[in-house]
């Protein structure tokens, strides 16, 4: 099954001065996003494999677009993140479907490694809801520098039959880190971990 596409937004959020200090070069996080139809909504399905499919898709369309709107090379990703919010006739299953048996593998491919968890998060929203992405580092999980989020909207969705997917994708941490831990310089990222 191929994605349904209404619409894709393409997000750059860049921090320039935080705590009134310059950061340079600013701290950036992208995220790329598709509204796309739900083609269960409304109705219980057992088998949920042709959104799995669709997450594969989206995983490999939506992080390639996250890391061209950095302009970055692959490798340059440090953190990641997924998110899928549901309209009212969805479930959080099928929120589900989409984020985690098949979107990590195109998206790790789309960053170039990203051997911890992908961080993710599901709800249910309406017109103009906003959509948290979590955010971890890629290849180390202990890098405290990129626990993160990011926040993003569409004012026209998800109507009651669709789905807004997520992914967010950046290259570099928080700005002016120091709550201590593995740094992203240190981490050796073959365990997920560390």
């Amino acid at each position: 099954m191929k994605a349904r596409i209404r619409k894709i937004g393409v997000w750059v959020e860049e921090t320039h001065i935080e705590g009134g200090r310059s950061i340079s070069p600013p701290t950036r996080k992208a995220v790329a996003a598709a509204v796309i139809e739900n083609p269960h909504a409304g109705q219980f399905v057992e088998d949920l494999s042709d959104l799995m499919e669709v997450g594969a898709e989206l995983g490999g369309l939506l992080g390639e677009k996250a890391v061209a709107a950095l302009g970055i090379a692959p490798p340059e990703a440090e953190s990641y993140g997924k998110s899928a919010m549901v309209g009212e006739n969805g479930e959080l299953e099928h929120a589900a479907a989409l984020l985690h048996p098949k979107m990590g593998a195109p998206l790790r491919v789309a960053v170039e490694k990203g051997v911890a968890l992908v961080p993710s998060s599901k709800k249910r929203g309406g017109l103009g809801q906003d959509l948290d992405i979590p955010l971890g580092h890629k290849d180390a999980a202990y890098v405290r520098s990129h626990f993160d989020g990011v926040e993003i909207r569409f004012n026209d969705a998800p109507r009651p039959n669709e789905i807004v997917v997520a992914i967010a994708v950046t290259d570099s941490g928080r700005p002016l880190p120091r709550v201590g831990g593995l740094t992203h310089e240190d981490a050796v990222g073959e365990d997920g971990l560390r």
